[in-house]
């Protein structure tokens, strides 16, 4: 249930003891997780209320918590925006409301950000810069995800078989998705401090100056592709293009080539993980929006072709499955099992041969056993005068090995006590 701005202000006097809100308005914010208000109290400070709808969003929060307090006043100097501090929280039944300062300035569209000057997009990039350039050790210290590009590839994978599994993704974005996660080149980057749920409500600005960012609850170390996701998706390749370019020149490591590729797959899948959100959820009306939003995109694509993605050609729609992965094998992702059957089953008729091909497989060679068995000959009578060390215990001896007690043979023996472990007796038949 979503609570009201006034019910917010109630909650934030039992977070921050001698608070007394005066006004209060609603604020942007993630409305699928969050509730969020903006309060006024009687000495004029202004306040932000977040409140959790569901138990995972009351982690992020937490999380966020950890993330702000790590961030320690020497590393908050050097950033060219301010930050949120938390002035306190409170729990409600399981879920955790924080409380924090205002920060100064306002958000703005995405459509007024890209209309904006050029000033404003080099703002943005220099900030992005900022972040994905601040230590990694901020993360670890703070025990939160950390990725290689390989591990968040096959991250990517799995929660394309996840979202392939509702059966209400466009087989044609399965396709495109999966030979893109599948395209190794693609995958090449330097692992960065990602902010990891950046968008235009988490920039405040004032006049052309960013001021401050908000929403720190997904911090990781993973690909700084994501935080362009939302840039790509304008859909304004002049904004993109000059953002790239002031973050290009900010950043202390230079950028990979494909950063924007696989910004532009971040934005298409956040579709299917907003999908796989709803289900999960069991929100009829979120599920609704995404396969409605899915549906268009699908249809982009097919009409206009949709932003690069894959560096390698995309292979025909019916071109046979591989059945294995970019990584070799069949592991967490069944490659071409889940997302290409799927493909393939909602394919229909299309007149250029069947959606699979029976190949007749050649008839094997005898197969050779395993183990091949040789007898063993007959082995000539013992010699005499020695007697058989096995006797009546039914212990086996090795006759292709000389026994001798002198010294001269007082290694090898040593070597036979070392890796046998019959006892082997000596008998003088001389004395008898």
């Amino acid at each position: 249930m979503r609570r009201k701005p006034i019910e917010l202000a109630a909650v934030a006097t039992a977070a921050v003891p001698g608070l007394t809100p005066t006004a209060v308005s609603s604020a942007p914010d993630d409305p699928a997780d969050f509730d969020s208000a903006l309060l006024l109290d009687s000495e004029g400070k202004r306040w932000r209320v977040r409140s959790p709808r569901h138990a995972e969003a009351s982690a992020r929060l937490e999380t966020e918590f950890l993330v702000l307090r790590a961030f320690a006043p020497a590393i908050r100097a050097e950033l060219p925006f301010l930050m949120p501090t938390v002035a306190g929280s409170v729990r409600l039944g399981t879920l955790s409301t924080f409380v924090y300062s205002h920060l100064a300035g306002s958000t703005r569209s995405v459509e007024e950000l890209t209309a904006g000057p050029d000033a404003l997009a080099r703002e943005i990039g220099v900030a992005l810069a900022a972040i994905h350039d601040l230590p990694h050790s901020l993360v670890s210290n703070a025990d939160l995800p950390s990725y290689t590009p390989n591990e968040f590839r096959q991250r990517r994978l799995n929660e394309l078989d996840q979202a392939a599994t509702t059966g209400k993704i466009p087989p044609a974005l399965l396709l495109r998705w999966e030979h893109a996660m599948e395209d190794v080149s693609l995958w090449r980057f330097n692992p960065s401090v990602v902010h990891g749920d950046l968008h235009e409500d988490n920039l405040l600005l004032e006049g052309q100056r960013v001021t401050a960012v908000t929403g720190w609850t997904d911090l990781r170390i993973g690909d700084p592709a994501d935080d362009f996701a939302w840039l790509v998706a304008s859909n304004e390749q002049d904004f993109v293009d000059a953002v790239l370019g002031a973050y290009t020149a900010s950043r202390r490591d230079t950028p990979d080539n494909h950063l924007l590729r696989r910004a532009a797959l971040s934005a298409e899948f956040a579709l299917a993980q907003y999908l796989v959100k709803g289900i999960a959820s069991d929100d009829p009306g979120m599920i609704s929006e995404a396969e409605e939003m899915l549906g268009t995109l699908a249809r982009d694509i097919e009409e206009h072709g949709g932003q690069p993605i894959s560096v390698e050609p995309q292979p025909a729609a019916g071109a046979p499955a591989t059945g294995l992965s970019a990584a070799g094998g069949t592991g967490a992702h069944a490659a071409t099992g889940k997302v290409s059957a799927v493909v393939a089953a909602d394919a229909g008729p299309s007149g250029s041969g069947p959606a699979v091909t029976v190949v007749p497989l050649p008839v094997p060679a005898p197969v050779q056993p395993a183990v091949h068995v040789t007898p063993i000959p007959v082995e000539p009578p013992a010699e005499a005068g020695v007697k058989d060390p096995a006797g009546d215990s039914g212990q086996a001896v090795d006759r292709g090995t000389a026994v001798d007690s002198g010294p001269a043979k007082a290694e090898e023996k040593k070597e036979l006590d070392d890796t046998s472990t019959a006892a082997i007796s000596i008998v003088d038949v001389t004395k008898n």
